[in-house]
């Protein structure tokens, strides 16, 4: 029987199989899953409906389950209908539970199609998907390790 906030089998078994430097993306609902997912990673979908389950719902249950050592955003569009002048509200909130678990480091901004490569990548563990109505909600996390 569990009693963490992580009870989620399929997600606790990729987690179980990923090790230090393992790579985990939590991706917004615009996020092109089919598409991009790496070549390891294990898909669970948890996007039931618009905006259940949230990705800052599932970043809360992911790092009270596992040691996070570096995080990255992708990067806000400088042009087009799509620009932003200021980060998203929610990189703020990303910002906060990271913290509040351990996490120190500052998020990493990577380019919109790197960010696609990196998330694609041969590290990558797992890819949750959620229903996340906010944009520029995905976020790349890599494990960090268990100190003795």
């Amino acid at each position: 029987m569990l009693k963490g906030p992580l009870l989620h089998p399929q997600i606790l078994e990729a987690l179980g199989r990923a090790g230090h430097g393992s790579r985990l993306l939590i991706a917004d609902g615009n996020y092109p899953f089919a598409t991009t997912l790496g070549p390891r990673a294990s898909l669970v979908n948890l996007n039931l409906s618009p905006g259940i389950v949230s990705c800052t719902q599932v970043l809360e249950a992911v790092a009270a389950a596992v040691p996070i050592e570096a995080a990255a955003v992708m990067d806000t569009l400088k042009t087009g209908p799509y620009a932003m002048t200021e980060d998203p509200p929610i990189w703020a909130d990303f910002a906060r539970i990271l913290r509040a678990n351990g996490c120190g480091a500052d998020l990493e901004r990577i380019e919109r199609f790197d960010f696609y490569r990196a998330a694609g990548g041969e590290d990558v563990a797992l890819t949750i998907a959620t229903a996340e109505q906010r944009i520029y909600a995905n976020l790349l996390l890599t494990i960090g390790v268990v100190m003795p």
